[in-house]
């Protein structure tokens, strides 16, 4: 018999690293739907509400943030980087990492949407989970 771990077992990481972060500086195609953005993906499968923060590294500044996002039990949240706003905006065309951090576990994924063309390109791909 196989043994399947509990739907409610909590999954993830706490601390994930988003290392290729761009948001395209134009875009083509009707707002906000097709407005080129990336989006963090935070998948909160646990019975627990997370608190999450993200900080935003450039090549030439200091970091940004933290930005703090709440994600519900059992919810998935799919937060534009270009929303983000308090403490202060993120750049558009600059070059950033994000690290984001969990009270408990989650799991992480990054989303891009560059609509500068009206062919318009999605990438997708997982964080890097910190152990």
């Amino acid at each position: 018999m196989i043994d399947i771990p509990s739907r409610r077992a909590p999954i993830g990481a706490t601390t994930w690293v988003i290392a290729d972060g761009w948001i395209p500086p134009t875009s083509t195609g009707p707002e906000p739907e097709m407005t080129s953005h990336d989006t963090v993906c935070i998948l909160n499968a646990s019975d627990g509400d997370a608190t999450v923060s993200v900080d935003i590294y450039f090549v030439d500044r200091e970091p940004a943030g933290p930005y703090v996002l709440d994600v519900p039990a059992r919810r998935a949240l799919h937060q534009r980087i270009n929303d983000l706003s308090d403490p202060e905006p993120v750049p558009v065309g600059v070059d950033f990492s994000c690290v984001i951090r969990s009270d408990i576990p989650v799991v992480v994924q990054q989303t891009r949407l560059d609509s500068r063309q009206a062919a318009n390109a999605l990438m997708s791909t997982i964080a890097y989970p910190v152990s």
